[in-house]
């Protein structure tokens, strides 16, 4: 079996110092590492996404900064194809789906990771199961913000476990990291 592993926007600004830092960032960055070097070992497929935000406002993501650069935990290495996107989709205006078919996703799956739960991971996890593709979420290898509505402020890890609840069963199945190890083939 071959699952493509798909790294979302795990980027140097959702980091502390970063234009806007999540909660837990690095805990998620470094499952999501985990799973990186398991789909590197195994000759499995990994597709890194990076959004970049070309606007003369981008409040973060700005080309050209440190905080657009995909993190080092899961920087890509040679050979590994980088989708850069401009809206939470990962699908939207970019190659992903090609990319995605020719490494052969669309007889097996993707793994996704990434940041945020809550837009981009989110987006990109429905947009893949309308697709047709089988869809596996490691939700520890995701982060979220503290997200405010009216008057409320939801803490990270409400929003967190409400957006991989909503996922859980319909779009995807959403596992552990360490679930997902103990069935990752290795080379």
């Amino acid at each position: 079996m071959t699952r493509t592993l798909l790294i979302i926007d795990i980027q140097n600004d959702y980091f502390e110092g970063g234009a806007n830092p999540l909660v837990g960032p690095d805990a998620a960055a470094a499952n999501a590492a985990r799973l990186l070097a398991s789909h590197r070992e195994a000759g499995q497929p990994v597709v890194h996404v990076q959004h970049v935000w070309d606007a003369p406002d981008a409040a973060f993501f700005a080309p050209g900064t440190h905080g657009v650069e995909i993190h080092p935990l899961v920087a890509p290495v040679e050979g590994e194809p980088v989708v850069v996107k401009a809206k939470p989709n990962s699908f939207l205006g970019t190659d992903l789906d090609a990319r995605l078919r020719q490494a052969g996703a669309d007889v097996d799956g993707v793994v996704v990771v990434g940041m945020m739960s809550s837009m981009c991971v989110d987006a990109t996890v429905r947009a893949a199961a309308d697709a047709g593709y089988s869809v596996t979420v490691a939700h520890d290898a995701c982060a979220a913000p503290d997200l405010a509505f009216g008057d409320a402020v939801v803490p990270a890890a409400q929003v967190h476990a409400a957006f991989m609840a909503a996922l859980d069963g319909s779009y995807a199945e959403v596992v552990g990291v360490d679930e997902l190890l103990s069935t990752t083939p290795t080379a």
